[in-house]
C-alpha cells in the first residue's frame, strides 16, 4: 500500500538504489565527448603502467603489439612459487606505501589487476 514496506529497491534486497542516479548522473555531466574522452585516457593510463611494468612483470591479456584494454594485469605466480610471496603480501604492501590496493586474484588466480582511472594523471601514476 502507499505506507506499507517498500520492499527491495535494487538487484540486491539491502542494495543502494541510488547507484543508478550516480552512474545518470556522471553521463550526463560527461557527455558523449566527456565519456569517449575519458575512456581514452583510462586506457593510455593503463598502457602507461603495463609499458613500464613489462620489462620486469609478465603482463597479462595483451594483444599482438603489447597493447591491453583499461586495466593491466600482472602475473604474480613466480613470487609465490620462488619467494612464498602472495598477491595479497603485494596489495598490503602497496597499501604500507599510501596505494590503494589493486584488485588481487581476479581474473585468474595470483595477479594484480591495476586499473587507473582517467582522472590520474602522469605525476599520480609514476610513484605507482
Amino acid at each position: 500500500g502507499e505506507h506499507g514496506t517498500v520492499g527491495t529497491v535494487s538487484a540486491a534486497p539491502w542494495g543502494s538504489a541510488s547507484i543508478l542516479t550516480i552512474s545518470w548522473a556522471y553521463i550526463a555531466m560527461m557527455g558523449a565527448t566527456g565519456l569517449k574522452r575519458a575512456t581514452l585516457v583510462a586506457i593510455l593510463n593503463a598502457n602507461y603502467i603495463a609499458r613500464q611494468l613489462a620489462p620486469h612483470y609478465p603482463i597479462l591479456y595483451t594483444d599482438a603489439n603489447g597493447w591491453i584494454a583499461h586495466e593491466c594485469i600482472i602475473d604474480c605466480h613466480e613470487f609465490k612459487k620462488t619467494a612464498n610471496i602472495t598477491v595479497e603480501d603485494i596489495a598490503k604492501r602497496l597499501v604500507d606505501y599510501g596505494f590503494h590496493a589493486p584488485t588481487v586474484a581476479f581474473p585468474v588466480p595470483d595477479t594484480l589487476m591495476i586499473e587507473p582511472t582517467e582522472s590520474e594523471n602522469k605525476t599520480e601514476i609514476d610513484p605507482f
